[in-house]
């Protein structure tokens, strides 16, 4: 059980910790400053866990390397960029995260049928009005 639940514990916990440093971000800051800083770190820390993960070192790592890794790359300057500028025009921490995910789930939902042929059932369907319910409720 541990083993298909801890990333998403993994991932809960960052993302606690992404959005109060996002939330935190001084208001003079320079956005991508910032994040230059962020992605320094992050590529160390990749580093590092590359080469302490035993799969042939950094660079065995980089043979399988393909486009995804420069489209994930330009995404998470995208994401991140997004959520510290929602914050700085005034984005609540307790909906705006919300709100932009609700978005991105019902675009997912798309884009898994269209491009990956995931089945598009009646739950999910429902699902998604019960999370455009909840995007009217948050917005009252």
């Amino acid at each position: 059980m541990f083993e298909r639940y801890w990333p998403m514990a993994v991932a809960v916990i960052s993302a606690v910790f992404y959005h109060i440093a996002s939330k935190s971000t001084p208001p003079g800051t320079n956005v991508f400053a910032s994040l230059t800083i962020t992605y320094l770190i992050a590529a160390a820390l990749s580093a590092a866990a590359c080469l302490l993960s035993g799969s042939g070192g950094l660079i065995g790592g980089l043979r399988g390397v393909n486009w995804t890794a420069v489209v994930l790359g330009a995404a998470i300057v995208g994401l991140e960029a997004a959520t510290i500028f929602m914050y700085k025009v005034g984005w609540n921490v307790n909906t705006g995260y919300i709100v932009r995910s609700i978005f991105i789930a019902a675009a997912l939902l798309a884009v898994g049928s269209l491009l990956y042929r995931e089945e598009l059932t009646s739950p999910k369907i429902a699902g998604v009005a019960v999370c455009l319910a909840g995007l009217f409720l948050l917005n009252r």
